[in-house]
């Protein structure tokens, strides 16, 4: 099947189980080097007037320097059956494993992105903002010790969406 650009208001998706329960994989980088990480957090809504994706990524990820040094990221979203893979990507890093391989993925190079053929929908976005979490701004200060014991404080990136592929 090939993948088919529609308009994001043709969604009709629940962004709580989609990413909260299915993950993605979050990847940055060309044909010549890139990396993905699978993510359970995130968001999708309106930011600055753009339909926008939000991502947090940890600072020791290997992914992170991937979306860093790059314009762009995408988000690919996987039917069930390949929950496995996304565990691969999720538990192996790109620095020392081709863990594209390992997951038994194809990835597709356009342009500056790179996304997977075995994706059901993906979701290419334009970096627009960034920041550290900081434990100053923790309203709660418990999610500080639970969430960040190892005090590896999350990037939040939010990205302008500029198209979304689905499969047909």
């Amino acid at each position: 099947m090939e993948f088919k650009e529609i308009e994001i208001k043709e969604l009709n998706i629940n962004p709580f189980s989609l990413i909260g329960d299915e993950w993605l994989l979050i990847t940055a980088g060309t044909e010549g080097k890139f990396n993905t990480m699978t993510a359970s957090w995130g968001g999708l809504g309106v930011f600055w007037g753009k339909n926008a994706a939000t991502i947090y990524v940890r600072p020791g990820r290997y992914t992170k320097e991937f979306i860093d040094s790059n314009d762009t990221f995408t988000l690919s979203f996987f039917k069930e059956e390949y929950k496995k893979a996304l565990h691969v990507c999720g538990s192996l890093s790109g620095r020392n494993t081709n863990k594209v391989e390992a997951a038994n993925l194809s990835p597709i190079f356009d342009g500056n992105n790179t996304y997977f053929d075995e994706a059901k929908m993906v979701i290419v976005c334009k970096k627009m903002y960034h920041a550290e979490i900081i434990p100053e701004n923790f309203d709660n200060k418990s999610f500080d010790e639970k969430i960040y014991p190892a005090k590896d404080y999350h990037t939040i990136y939010i990205g302008e969406i500029l198209k979304v592929l689905i499969k047909e």
